[in-house]
């Protein structure tokens, strides 16, 4: 099966995470001019993941994944570094479904806590998934509207197309799109919502609700006592987190734990009642650790802390 208007060791670079920008849209451009390529995309996507998963290393650019120093080591088994476009399947709860009803097949991606998972999904749109989110989408979009469903923290950059909305469907709300980039966070254990618009216009709902709210770019609709509050967002460095970075501004000790909690899957429990409450500025990159972040936190904040491995809990003392 031949590759047209495609150079395939572009893709196999893109797969590996080492293309740049341009090659990514040329990529995109590509998929976008027929079915046929779109299935030749996820034909080489396929052929990719089994190479890696046998052992074997594709004849074009290696695949590289970096690892932790070796006092990370335990760290490291728990907490993979960055899971590139390919789906790397020994990392990823991926499978494949039928309903009764349906012809589409679904595909289900569970990315494990510590990493985040790129895709790009048979329309062209492009989805970052953040530690411990759970999606399920068509294989392809076929009539109708593209609709997904998102368990978790996703950013979208939402292929344009008038005649099919995107709606990413949460726990609480659903968010409409024609062609946009956005932010959701919407973890459904944390009974949490936040949607963020950096480009284009997104429309949110919920259902049994008469209430439709327009978010308009650089607004987020943040729910507060069961109700959506629109802000203007004011830091666009908490979206870094696609580069493996989680960040803070002016936030405080307790709610940087609980981000923590939420990361990296375990129990923070704060022991020490008279520990301070600082508001910190700063990042860190997910792939460094729990521990390193609390190391570097440790500066700023007078605290001990003690982990119990067998529990997933920390105790800061």
């Amino acid at each position: 099966m031949g590759m047209i208007g495609i150079d395939k060791e572009v893709l196999y670079r893109f797969f590996n995470g080492q293309t740049m920008p341009e090659e990514e849209v040329e990529i995109r451009e590509w998929m976008d001019e027929s079915d046929e390529n779109r299935r030749e995309f996820f034909h080489e996507r396929k052929l990719f993941d089994l190479m890696i998963l046998n052992g074997q290393t594709p004849d074009r650019p290696t695949l590289k994944i970096s690892f932790f120093k070796k006092r990370f080591f335990i760290e490291t088994l728990k907490m993979a570094s960055v899971i590139t476009i390919a789906f790397v399947l020994g990392f990823l709860y991926f499978k494949s479904t039928h309903t009764a009803n349906e012809k589409v097949a679904m595909q289900t991606v569970q990315v494990p806590y510590g990493q985040r998972v790129n895709l790009i999904l048979s329309d062209g749109t492009v989805v970052w998934l953040n530690s411990g989110s759970r999606m399920t989408y068509p294989e392809s979009f076929s009539t109708g509207k593209r609709e997904i469903n998102l368990d978790g923290e996703a950013y979208f950059e939402v292929a344009h197309n008038k005649e099919k909305p995107f709606v990413v469907k949460t726990h609480l709300y659903d968010i409409e799109v024609l062609g946009t980039k956005f932010n959701v966070d919407a973890y459904s254990k944390e009974g949490s919502f936040e949607g963020a618009l950096l480009e284009g216009k997104i429309k949110i709902t919920r259902e049994g609700e008469n209430r439709t709210l327009i978010l308009n770019p650089s607004y987020k609709a943040v729910m507060e006592n069961n109700h959506l509050i629109v802000k203007e967002i004011e830091d666009y460095d908490v979206f870094r987190w696609k580069e493996g970075l989680i960040c803070f501004k002016q936030e405080t000790f307790i709610e940087i734990l609980k981000s923590f909690q939420k990361y990296y899957d375990l129990k923070i429990v704060i022991e020490n009642s008279k520990l301070s409450n600082p508001v910190i500025t700063g990042k860190f990159r997910l792939s460094d650790g729990v521990e390193y972040a609390l190391r570097v936190l440790q500066k700023d904040v007078k605290f001990k802390y003690k982990r119990d491995v067998d529990n997933n809990i920390i105790y800061i003392q």
